[in-house]
């Protein structure tokens, strides 16, 4: 084989191997929905009531420091102690 025969084929090779520019596609839009259920809805309108909620009721509060300031708040040991049995039991059942 003649050189001049290889240079013609790899003229040949280098003109039909030439990449063109790969564009890349744009991507069609997502056929995904996101739908929140009415559950959820719900759900979040509650959450957003407790939110609004305050943590102290500062009528009940107000209430009490009357009663202590007066000295007509009595509450019975028993009362007491039957509360802290309940805590104490329901801190065991969540352990």
């Amino acid at each position: 084989m003649r050189i001049e025969d290889r240079m013609k084929i790899f003229q040949i090779y280098s003109q039909t191997a030439k990449v063109s520019r790969v564009e890349k596609k744009q991507e069609k839009a997502s056929a995904y929905k996101v739908e929140i259920s009415s559950e959820a809805r719900d759900f979040q309108a509650v959450l957003n009531a407790i939110k609004l909620t305050p943590d102290i009721r500062e009528e009940k509060v107000n209430e009490l420091k009357k009663k202590i300031d007066s000295g007509t708040y009595n509450i019975s040991g028993r009362d007491v102690v039957e509360k802290l049995i309940r805590e104490y039991k329901a801190s065991k059942k969540n352990e």
